[in-house]
């Protein structure tokens, strides 16, 4: 009894996360980041808020995104949530998150950043 317990607790977190694992996730995410797909920030799909293709744990980005909906309590890439996450450097590289969107960079790797 107590073991079901500890997965159906298990359980009921993993929920959000695989939520946000979604084919539709990303497309409002590109929607509302005006991403196009032949952009490379469009080609990164999956890798663009986690770490592989098939690895959904969050990069730095989608850590910082996924905590700023948490914070304002939105399940949707509303104005306000891309704006928090704008401000943040996320991967620590000297560009915001809104900069390296607007350079067609990826704002969860520390290796690729805008031309100065």
């Amino acid at each position: 009894m107590r073991r079901s317990l500890w997965i159906g607790a298990g359980l009921l977190l993993s929920v959000p996360i695989a939520v946000l694992a979604k084919p539709e996730i990303q497309a409002g995410a590109h929607k509302a980041l005006k991403i196009k797909p032949t952009s490379r920030v469009g080609q990164a799909q999956c890798v663009l808020c986690h770490v592989a293709p098939n690895n959904y744990k969050f990069n730095r980005f989608g850590h910082d995104l996924h905590e700023a909906a948490e914070k304002l309590k939105v399940k949707a890439f509303t104005p306000e949530l891309i704006k928090l996450v704008g401000r943040i450097d996320s991967d620590k590289d000297g560009y915001t998150n809104a900069r390296e969107l607007a350079a067609d960079t990826l704002p969860g790797d520390p290796k690729s950043k805008p031309r100065k």
